[in-house]
């Protein structure tokens, strides 16, 4: 009898979740996805890339700069202050779920999960935030539209690969929504279950997994240590090379390397208390041996990225974290505020709901000297990614499905799987409202782009002198 009872409340528990979806579908129709026209008081994109600015180290922001002009897609990759801005202004259909807040196609890839399982997942959480599932789900898909415009395909095709990757989001969901708690929350996806899914044949997607698989497991901590470290008089050390790495001892012009260093130290003290004891006790038995600073990615380019050098038995049982600043998610202006008080916090504890395995050395900290959030990682470990550029039609709708699947478990895990799927439906509906919205916001960043590189040659935004 109690069973009984138990299984009539879950449907009961089930059909409520599904009737607050086509109840959702009802306030905000699908259709009304694909719209897009920009506000009449639409912020100045080139603004806001000031505003962003000036919350940087002063000599990286030329270097952000010139990352982003590289393409329409490169510049889009760090206009997620641009797109939350205007995602605000789009119909919302108030189900929430746990925001990746930039997903897209360059932030998900390959990692080693804690079993040392090569997983595949979203791999960027910096604006991680509560807020409308369908956020992250145009912006991935803007980001296939304008990958697709990037490499020449029509714009026919580049709304048919938009497509692809939220019918695979739908497809997900439905799967998922039926699935046990529990059994979501361990769902994992491997190498293995990309073999099953891929609908290639077997001769060429074995050939692809197999070269995609070996590049990721040569991105590892030996790899890094190999490629940024030296011996020098029997001591580990990290490799000086501007402008990309720069040790404590070669800093740039106002920075200090003993303050460098000491503020280092303190935040690695303030990390361990966000560990298990485990981790904690794993980490003991190492000591840091040398800081330097690192530049990374497009959209954080300026922010603050330490590479940690921890030496264990030897010069050679070394490996990295990578302590990278956590600053405020370009989504607080227009949802909830983050309920952690050290963005750092807020990113791991939104990493760890999202994904599906995550980091054993994930963590968060502060920097005493200044007062600013970091969080804390492994530098390197299976790090695996597919490259947008060269890529065919065929390869882009395969990773694009790929993203879209990915994305639908992160959003199941922490939202009501039921409730998504239901206002998704069963048909082409939405996936056919965001494949417009994507075409107009394309032509949106484009137009930005295009202002971007005006204040470039104005000099309204500097670049790395040639």
């Amino acid at each position: 009898m109690v069973v009984l009872q138990e299984s009539l409340a879950e449907r009961s528990a089930h059909s409520a979740a599904e009737e607050l979806g086509r109840s959702a579908r009802k306030s905000v129709p699908r259709s009304t996805h694909a719209e897009w026209e920009p506000a009449p008081e639409r912020r100045d994109p080139i603004a806001m890339i000031e505003a962003q600015n000036a919350t940087r180290v002063p000599w990286l922001v030329p270097v952000r700069h010139d990352r982003m002009r590289a393409s329409p897609f490169t510049f889009y990759r760090g206009a997620a202050g641009i797109m939350a801005a205007d995602l605000a202004a789009t119909p919302n259909s108030a189900l929430s779920v746990q925001l990746g807040g930039d997903a897209h196609l360059s932030n998900f890839g390959a990692y080693a999960s804690p079993g040392r399982q090569l997983v595949i997942d979203a791999n960027d959480f910096d604006e991680t935030l509560r807020g409308p599932w369908e956020w992250d789900v145009k912006r991935l898909a803007a980001s296939v539209y304008i990958a697709a415009q990037h490499l020449g395909f029509g714009a026919k095709l580049s709304k048919e690969l938009t497509a692809d990757a939220t019918g695979a989001y739908q497809q997900a969901m439905t799967q998922f929504s039926q699935m046990g708690f529990l059994d979501l929350w361990n769902r994992l996806l491997t190498i293995e279950d990309v073999r099953a899914e891929a609908g290639m044949t077997k001769a060429d997607l074995a050939r692809r997994v197999d070269r995609f698989e070996e590049r990721a497991r040569k991105k590892d901590g030996r790899q890094a240590v190999g490629k940024l470290t030296e011996i020098v008089d029997g001591r580990r050390r990290i490799i000086d090379q501007p402008p990309v790495v720069y040790p404590i001892r070669s800093l740039p012009d106002g920075y200090d390397p003993t303050e460098v260093e000491a503020t280092a130290r303190a935040a690695i003290d303030s990390y361990l208390s966000t560990l298990n004891d485990a981790r904690r006790s794993l980490l003991a038995r190492y000591t840091l041996v040398d800081v330097a600073l690192k530049v990374v990615g497009v959209g954080s380019v300026g922010t603050r990225c330490l590479i940690l050098l921890f030496e264990g038995r030897s010069p050679n049982d070394v490996f990295f974290l990578q302590a990278k600043e956590a600053q405020a998610s370009v989504l607080e202006e227009f949802l909830e505020p983050s309920p952690y008080d050290n963005h750092g916090q807020r990113i791991v504890e939104g990493q760890r709901l999202s994904q599906a395995q995550s980091d054993i050395f994930l963590g968060w900290t502060t920097g005493e000297l200044e007062q600013r959030h970091y969080y804390i990682r492994q530098l390197r470990d299976w790090k695996g990614s597919v490259e947008v550029e060269g890529a065919t039609p065929r390869q882009l709708s395969f990773y694009a499905k790929l993203c879209g699947t990915t994305l639908a478990r992160a959003h199941a895990r922490t939202g009501d799987a039921a409730a998504i799927a239901a206002y998704l439906g069963g048909g082409r509906r939405f996936a056919s409202a965001i494949a417009a919205f994507c075409e107009a916001y394309a032509a949106q960043n484009l137009a930005d782009f295009r202002a971007f590189e005006d204040a470039i040659d104005s000099g309204r935004l500097e670049i790395p002198s040639a």
